[in-house]
């Protein structure tokens, strides 16, 4: 017999309200660690707020969220970050007219290990030698694509546990989506668990071990990313068919 995945994350009838609007209409959802989970589903249909929740940058009206074990429902999200749970949000937020190198250093805001910050510094420019390339350069004078590697970069430098992604995919040229899911594979090799939040259903089903469809705040289909992939209702309604 297998032996049972661990848990690393478990969100519990969560609920999450933009004053009389609920967004998030109590949904449960658990993340093997290790593993590549997706949450998927349409423009609006609650993954992005979702993701906020789950930093703290909101708060929800009910439910609770435990990693490794631990409530973080109420917790702020710095500390949230602290306890190894960090996001590269949607749009990347990069700040423009610092460098590519200083806005890594950000990312590293939480730590106060100077060895191991800048051990990560070099595990990062190996991931994303484009980076280290750049590392004099304003981060507003990257493309589109390299801004994600370095949205990717900052939040690794925070030695998170459990990465969460907000469509990293978006506004991408199709090659550049390979090459952003292909070092988020890389990632999760090292065994860090993901999170990945995507409009692009197709590309995020194929890299996921599990899958979640949200639609209209509900959990409306759970699987394993192969599975979902072939069911015909993800099918009709994400992937044109």
């Amino acid at each position: 017999m297998s032996a049972t995945p661990n848990v690393c994350l478990r969100i519990t009838d969560l609920a999450v309200a933009y004053g009389h609007i609920e967004a998030v209409k109590g949904i449960s959802m658990e993340l093997q660690d290790g593993a590549i989970t997706a949450l998927v589903g349409a423009n609006g249909a609650g993954k992005s707020t979702t993701l906020l929740a789950l930093s703290g940058l909101l708060k929800p009206t009910r439910g609770k969220v435990e990693f490794e074990g631990e409530d973080i429902s109420g917790l702020a999200p710095n500390e949230i970050v602290q306890r190894g749970v960090v996001q590269v949000p949607e749009g990347r937020a990069i700040l423009t007219t610092l460098s590519v190198l200083e806005n890594l250093q950000l990312g590293a805001y939480t730590r106060r290990d100077k060895a191991g910050i800048a051990q990560s510094l070099d595990e990062v420019y190996h991931l994303l030698p484009r980076l280290k390339d750049r590392a004099g350069q304003f981060a507003g004078n990257l493309s589109g694509g390299e801004q994600q590697m370095l949205a990717i970069g900052r939040a690794l430098m925070a030695k998170p546990k459990l990465l969460l992604l907000d469509e990293p995919s978006m506004g991408l040229a199709p090659i550049l989506v390979q090459e952003i899911f292909r070092t988020l594979v890389t990632i999760n090799k090292g065994g860090l668990s993901v999170l990945l939040v995507e409009q692009n259903v197709r590309q995020a089903l194929k890299i996921a071990r599990h899958g979640f469809v949200i639609e209209t705040g509900k959990i409306v289909l759970a699987d394993t990313g192969a599975h979902l992939l072939a069911d015909p209702q993800v099918e009709a309604a994400y992937l044109g068919g």
